[in-house]
C-alpha cells in the first residue's frame, strides 16, 4: 500500500461509514482533495490494467482521465462500450449557450475553456482538462449548455453520446458522486474567477492562466494566442502583450508567436494571484 493511500486512510473517521466501507471492500478509490490526487486501491488498479489489456489501445487512453480512473470496474465497463477517442483541436467549439448537449467529453491531454457570453463578448470562467468532464450540466439534469465550450489546447478526449452517458450515469453511484463534486468545484472556480477578474492585475491573472493550462495539458510548453488570452481575461490584446513581456523580463516564461514555455514554475506561481493555489484542481505534474 503506497504512502498517499495510507495517509488518506488515517484521515478517515475511526469507525465511520467511510472506514467501514473500506474494510468491507466496497470502495475502490479515495479522492484526496487536500492534494487533488485520485488514489486507487491496489485491487482497483489491477482491475483497470486487466480491462486495458483486454480492450483496444484507443480505449486504454480513457484511464488517463481522473474521473474515469477512479471508477470501480463495474461502472467503468458501463461507460467503456460507448467511449470513443477523438482529437479536439484548438479553437473547436463543442457547445454554444442554449445548444442541446449531444456528447460528453472526458479530456485526456487537451484543455477546454468554459466561457460566459454576454453582448457578443465572452469571458473565461473555467478550464477543464484531464481532471474532469465537459457537459457537466447533464449531471444536474439540464441537457442545454449555458456556456461556450471551446478547445484551448489541442489533444485527445474520450467522447460518449449524451443519452448513453445519462443512462450509465443513473446506474453508477461512484460516478455520480465524483461528478457532483466536480460540478461543485467548477462552480467555485467560476465564482472565484469573477472576483479575480475584478480585483487582480492582468499580469497576475495571465500567470494564473498559464499555470492552469500547464496543469491540464501536463506540459510546460503549449500554444495560447494573444487574441485567445485577451478573450479569456476580458482585456485588450495590448494588455496581454505588456503582461507577457513583464513575465518574460522576470525570466518566468518565454512567449513567441503564441508558443508559451514555462521557465520557472515556482516563480510563476509566486507571480500569479492566490486564486491559483486556492482553487487548483488537478495535481501538479
Amino acid at each position: 500500500m503506497n504512502v498517499r493511500l495510507q495517509n488518506a486512510l488515517l484521515r478517515l473517521d475511526k469507525g465511520g461509514p467511510e472506514q467501514q466501507a473500506v474494510e468491507a471492500g466496497e470502495i475502490d478509490a479515495i479522492i484526496d482533495y487536500s492534494s487533488n490526487y485520485v488514489i486507487l486501491f491496489p485491487a482497483a488498479r489491477r482491475a483497470l490494467r486487466e480491462v486495458a489489456n483486454r480492450t483496444p489501445a484507443a480505449n486504454r487512453e480513457s484511464i488517463a482521465n481522473s474521473v474515469l480512473a477512479a471508477l470501480p470496474l463495474t461502472e467503468y465497463r458501463l461507460l467503456l462500450a460507448g467511449l470513443e477517442p477523438v482529437t479536439l483541436r484548438s479553437g473547436d467549439v463543442l457547445y454554444e449557450p442554449g445548444e442541446t448537449i449531444r456528447h460528453v467529453y472526458f479530456p485526456i491531454d487537451c484543455a477546454v475553456s468554459l466561457l460566459t457570453v454576454a453582448d457578443n463578448r465572452a469571458l473565461g470562467a473555467a478550464l477543464v482538462g484531464y481532471e474532469g468532464m465537459i457537459g457537466i450540466s447533464l449531471v444536474l439534469g439540464v441537457d442545454v449548455s449555458n456556456v461556450r465550450a471551446r478547445v484551448q489546447a489541442t489533444g485527445t478526449a474520450m467522447r460518449i453520446e449524451a443519452a448513453r452517458f445519462h443512462k450509465a450515469f443513473l446506474q453508477c453511484p461512484l460516478l455520480q458522486r465524483e461528478l457532483y463534486r466536480h460540478a461543485h468545484a467548477k462552480l467555485a472556480l467560476a465564482r472565484q474567477a469573477g472576483a479575480c477578474n475584478s480585483f487582480h492585475s492582468a499580469e497576475m491573472r495571465l500567470a494564473r492562466w498559464f499555470l492552469l493550462t500547464s496543469d491540464r495539458v501536463k506540459a510546460k510548453e503549449f500554444i495560447l494566442t494573444q487574441a485567445f488570452l485577451a478573450e479569456m481575461l476580458g482585456v485588450r490584446r495590448v494588455t496581454v502583450t505588456n503582461a507577457a513581456v513583464r513575465l518574460q523580463h522576470r525570466n518566468l516564461i518565454s512567449y513567441r508567436r503564441g508558443k508559451v514555455r514555462i521557465l520557472n514554475r515556482r516563480g510563476l506561481e509566486a507571480a500569479a494571484c492566490r486564486c491559483y493555489s486556492k482553487n487548483r484542481e488537478p495535481a501538479r505534474h
